[in-house]
């Protein structure tokens, strides 16, 4: 989906997405632990093993070994470090100053490498083919132009270089739900109703919408699994129907 908006309209409603995340970095609430603290780190990385084990999978850390990976919103740095683990040059940027310290808190408290930057996904910092990967987990649907954030990601990436991406489904259990408690009462459309979601103007997109925004690339694949936010709504049976998931996996091959 998109929407045509002015260059003003677009400044306030990144601030509006930076203000929201600056103030509670994704994953901030899975523990109690003192913020930035080694427990804080370790909580965190587990409780998101508990609700996104597919990430693993999805990421292939250990193939990326002696490669040079971008990851573009790097929250508090969970899947940075994960990376960084497994012997990739990783670079990291997010909106936030938050993150940014996060991340970098993160790498040093275990001895790893890494780069990690205050940067839009707008507007990348970085030159031409400067990667073999590029990968965003659940950000880029919060930017308010993510067809321009996605040009970026090709722009940046190597001949061959890869984009793994993960963005939500408008058409899912989870959406449903929250156009029936958020939009429908209130007579707001499922668009508006997921803006509320998280930050300002979230948003989530069909598979042919994703077909269009990834029209960049030479290769797309997409992948949609029923997640924990599913199973809450509908419970088993929303592993039946894994095309009315909540994510969108996709992967993404530049020529």
């Amino acid at each position: 989906m998109s929407a045509v908006f002015t260059m003003d309209a677009l400044a306030t409603m990144k601030s509006e997405v930076r203000e929201y995340w600056d103030e509670r970095p994704c994953g901030d609430g899975l523990t109690e632990a003192e913020r930035g603290s080694s427990a804080y780190f370790r909580e965190i990385e587990a409780a998101k093993d508990r609700l996104e084990p597919y990430v693993h999978g999805f990421a292939e850390y250990a193939r990326w070994r002696n490669r040079d990976v971008l990851e573009v919103g790097c929250g508090l740095g969970t899947e940075t470090v994960r990376f960084a683990r497994a012997g990739a040059r990783v670079t990291a940027v997010d909106l936030t100053a938050t993150a940014v310290e996060l991340t970098a808190r993160r790498l040093a408290d275990e001895g790893l490498e890494g780069t990690v930057r205050q940067a839009d996904a707008e507007e990348l910092p970085f030159a031409d083919a400067s990667f073999d990967l590029v990968y965003s987990w659940g950000v880029l649907h919060h930017t308010p132009d993510t067809a321009a954030a996605i040009n970026e990601v090709a722009r940046v990436l190597r001949p061959g270089g890869e984009a793994l991406v993960m963005l939500y489904n408008r058409r899912s259990i989870f959406a449903a739900a929250v156009w029936l408690r958020r939009g429908l009462l209130q007579r707001r459309s499922l668009e508006v109703a997921l803006a509320t979601v998280e930050s300002p103007g979230t948003k989530g997109y069909t598979r042919r919408e994703l077909e269009a925004l990834f029209a960049p690339f030479e290769r797309v694949e997409i992948e949609t699994i029923a997640t924990v936010y599913d199973r809450r709504v509908a419970g088993p049976a929303a592993a039946l129907v894994p095309a009315l998931g909540w994510n969108h996996l996709v992967r993404a091959r530049v020529a």
